[in-house]
C-alpha cells in the first residue's frame, strides 16, 4: 500500500482548547467522509496535557493531500483554528508498510 502521510504536532492555547477541538474535529470528519483520497485523519491528545495534540493523516498520494488543502472545510479550519494555537509543526512521510 502506498500513501502520503502527514503528522502535525500542535500546541493549543490553554484558554482555546474547546474551540480548537471543535474546529479540528469538524475538519477531520469532513475529510474522512467527503474526500475519496483521505484514508485516515486521526486527532490525538496527550492524556496528561490537553493542550498538546497531534494529527495523523494518510492520503492516497500527494495529489489527494493537495486536494484536501483546497476544500472548503480545510480553508475554514485554517481561517479559524490557527488563531487558537501556540505552535504547529508539520512533518511529511511516505508510507512504507503495511
Amino acid at each position: 500500500m502506498s500513501g502520503f502521510a502527514l503528522v502535525v504536532k500542535l500546541r493549543i492555547k490553554p484558554d482555546s482548547i474547546h474551540k480548537f477541538m471543535a474546529a479540528v474535529q469538524e475538519n477531520g470528519k469532513a475529510a474522512r467522509e467527503t474526500e475519496p483520497g483521505c484514508r485516515t485523519f486521526d486527532i490525538l491528545v496527550d492524556p496528561n496535557d490537553p493542550a498538546s495534540a497531534m494529527l495523523y493523516e494518510v492520503y492516497d498520494d500527494e495529489a489527494a493531500f493537495e486536494a484536501h488543502q483546497k476544500t472548503p472545510h480545510f480553508k475554514k479550519y485554517l481561517d479559524t483554528a490557527l488563531q487558537w494555537l501556540e505552535s504547529r509543526e508539520r512533518q511529511f512521510y511516505r508510507r512504507a508498510a503495511p
